[in-house]
Protein backbone atom coordinates (compact mmCIF):
# COMPACT_ATOMS: atom_id res chain seq x y z
CA UNK A 1 0.00 0.00 0.00
CA UNK A 2 0.91 3.59 -0.82
CA UNK A 3 1.84 6.00 1.69
CA UNK A 4 0.13 8.98 1.78
CA UNK A 5 1.57 12.62 2.05
CA UNK A 6 -0.34 15.78 1.89
CA UNK A 7 2.11 19.16 1.69
CA UNK A 8 0.17 21.95 3.71
CA UNK A 9 0.47 25.40 3.15
CA UNK A 10 -1.95 28.99 3.76
CA UNK A 11 -2.86 29.34 -0.97
CA UNK A 12 -1.87 26.10 -2.18
CA UNK A 13 -0.97 27.83 -4.94
CA UNK A 14 2.94 27.53 -5.02
CA UNK A 15 5.43 25.53 -2.57
CA UNK A 16 2.37 23.09 -1.60
CA UNK A 17 1.80 22.61 -5.32
CA UNK A 18 5.51 22.27 -6.55
CA UNK A 19 6.01 19.28 -3.79
CA UNK A 20 3.46 17.58 -4.45
CA UNK A 21 3.83 17.56 -8.14
CA UNK A 22 7.66 16.99 -8.01
CA UNK A 23 7.19 13.88 -5.44
CA UNK A 24 4.45 12.15 -8.05
CA UNK A 25 6.47 12.33 -10.21
CA UNK A 26 9.67 11.54 -8.73
CA UNK A 27 7.86 8.46 -6.80
CA UNK A 28 5.38 6.93 -9.02
CA UNK A 29 3.25 4.09 -7.20
CA UNK A 30 5.00 4.55 -4.52
CA UNK A 31 3.20 7.14 -2.43
CA UNK A 32 -0.57 8.94 -2.84
CA UNK A 33 0.45 12.36 -2.89
CA UNK A 34 -1.29 15.75 -2.39
CA UNK A 35 -1.57 18.99 -1.27
CA UNK A 36 -3.80 22.00 0.39
CA UNK A 37 -4.05 24.83 1.59
CA UNK A 38 -6.40 26.42 4.65
CA UNK A 39 -6.73 29.60 2.75
CA UNK A 40 -6.73 28.45 -0.93
CA UNK A 41 -5.92 30.69 -3.44
CA UNK A 42 -8.52 29.37 -6.05
CA UNK A 43 -5.70 28.79 -8.64
CA UNK A 44 -2.21 27.35 -8.74
CA UNK A 45 0.41 29.96 -9.09
CA UNK A 46 1.26 30.57 -13.11
CA UNK A 47 5.20 30.85 -12.17
CA UNK A 48 4.84 27.20 -9.95
CA UNK A 49 3.15 25.96 -13.96
CA UNK A 50 5.92 27.31 -16.02
CA UNK A 51 8.78 25.60 -13.44
CA UNK A 52 7.19 22.45 -13.09
CA UNK A 53 6.73 22.57 -17.14
CA UNK A 54 10.24 23.90 -17.59
CA UNK A 55 11.51 20.20 -15.54
CA UNK A 56 8.96 18.25 -17.38
CA UNK A 57 6.95 17.52 -14.42
CA UNK A 58 3.20 16.69 -15.16
CA UNK A 59 1.03 19.59 -14.30
CA UNK A 60 -2.12 18.24 -15.10
CA UNK A 61 -4.47 18.06 -12.32
CA UNK A 62 -3.19 20.62 -10.54
CA UNK A 63 -5.21 22.85 -8.21
CA UNK A 64 -5.42 24.94 -5.08
CA UNK A 65 -7.83 23.28 -2.78
CA UNK A 66 -8.52 23.58 0.96
CA UNK A 67 -7.76 20.81 3.29
CA UNK A 68 -11.26 20.18 4.08
CA UNK A 69 -11.27 17.51 1.21
CA UNK A 70 -8.74 15.68 3.86
CA UNK A 71 -10.03 16.97 7.34
CA UNK A 72 -12.97 14.61 9.02
CA UNK A 73 -14.15 11.37 8.27
CA UNK A 74 -14.93 11.87 5.10
CA UNK A 75 -11.48 13.25 4.38
CA UNK A 76 -8.66 11.11 2.16
CA UNK A 77 -6.78 9.55 5.07
CA UNK A 78 -2.93 10.42 5.01
CA UNK A 79 0.15 9.43 7.25
CA UNK A 80 2.30 12.37 6.97
CA UNK A 81 1.42 16.47 7.10
CA UNK A 82 4.24 18.74 5.42
CA UNK A 83 3.63 22.05 6.09
CA UNK A 84 5.67 23.89 3.79
CA UNK A 85 4.85 27.56 5.33
CA UNK A 86 7.46 29.85 6.06
CA UNK A 87 7.60 30.72 10.12
CA UNK A 88 11.25 32.91 9.69
CA UNK A 89 8.88 35.25 8.12
CA UNK A 90 6.23 35.04 10.58
CA UNK A 91 3.94 33.44 8.07
CA UNK A 92 1.49 31.42 9.57
CA UNK A 93 1.50 27.81 9.57
CA UNK A 94 -2.12 25.87 9.34
CA UNK A 95 -2.59 23.54 11.84
CA UNK A 96 -4.04 19.96 10.77
CA UNK A 97 -5.58 17.57 13.30
CA UNK A 98 -5.55 14.00 12.87
CA UNK A 99 -3.53 10.51 13.46
CA UNK A 100 -0.49 11.07 11.19
CA UNK A 101 3.13 12.16 11.28
CA UNK A 102 3.45 16.14 11.19
CA UNK A 103 6.72 17.50 10.31
CA UNK A 104 7.78 21.01 9.26
CA UNK A 105 9.58 21.94 5.77
CA UNK A 106 9.31 25.75 5.92
CA UNK A 107 10.77 27.80 2.85
CA UNK A 108 10.19 31.27 1.31
CA UNK A 109 6.68 31.86 -0.43
CA UNK A 110 7.78 32.84 -4.09
CA UNK A 111 4.26 33.83 -4.77
CA UNK A 112 5.47 36.59 -2.69
CA UNK A 113 8.08 37.64 -3.83
CA UNK A 114 8.20 41.35 -5.73
CA UNK A 115 10.39 42.45 -8.67
CA UNK A 116 10.68 41.90 -11.82
CA UNK A 117 9.53 38.96 -13.87
CA UNK A 118 13.49 37.36 -13.97
CA UNK A 119 13.51 37.93 -10.14
CA UNK A 120 9.95 36.31 -9.37
CA UNK A 121 11.13 33.32 -11.82
CA UNK A 122 13.96 32.96 -9.72
CA UNK A 123 12.48 32.28 -6.60
CA UNK A 124 10.25 30.15 -8.12
CA UNK A 125 13.22 28.22 -9.36
CA UNK A 126 15.14 28.64 -5.64
CA UNK A 127 11.77 27.06 -4.40
CA UNK A 128 11.96 24.19 -6.05
CA UNK A 129 15.46 23.51 -6.06
CA UNK A 130 14.99 23.28 -2.41
CA UNK A 131 11.66 21.25 -2.66
CA UNK A 132 14.01 18.74 -4.67
CA UNK A 133 16.36 18.65 -2.01
CA UNK A 134 14.17 17.74 0.44
CA UNK A 135 12.26 15.08 -1.96
CA UNK A 136 15.60 13.70 -2.83
CA UNK A 137 16.29 12.94 0.62
CA UNK A 138 12.78 12.27 1.70
CA UNK A 139 12.94 9.26 -1.30
CA UNK A 140 16.04 7.92 0.11
CA UNK A 141 15.00 7.00 3.55
CA UNK A 142 14.89 3.46 4.27
CA UNK A 143 12.29 1.54 4.31
CA UNK A 144 12.38 0.44 7.77
CA UNK A 145 12.20 4.11 8.66
CA UNK A 146 8.22 3.82 8.35
CA UNK A 147 7.66 1.38 10.53
CA UNK A 148 8.08 3.96 13.44
CA UNK A 149 6.64 7.19 13.77
CA UNK A 150 9.30 8.38 15.99
CA UNK A 151 11.94 7.29 14.12
CA UNK A 152 10.14 8.78 10.75
CA UNK A 153 9.32 11.69 11.92
CA UNK A 154 12.81 12.72 13.37
CA UNK A 155 14.34 11.80 10.09
CA UNK A 156 11.50 14.25 8.12
CA UNK A 157 12.45 16.80 10.43
CA UNK A 158 16.05 16.51 9.44
CA UNK A 159 15.10 16.51 5.76
CA UNK A 160 13.08 20.22 6.40
CA UNK A 161 16.42 21.48 7.63
CA UNK A 162 18.00 20.72 3.89
CA UNK A 163 18.47 23.87 1.65
CA UNK A 164 19.09 23.39 -2.20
Amino acid sequence: MAHRILFLCTGNSARSVLAEATLRAWAGPRFDVFSAGSKPAGAVHPLALETLQGESIATDGLRSKSWDEFAGDEGTPIDVVVTVCDSAAAEPCPVFFGDFVRTHWGLPDPAAVQGTDEERRKAFLDAHAIVKARLKAFLELPARTWSDATTLKAALDRIGTLAS
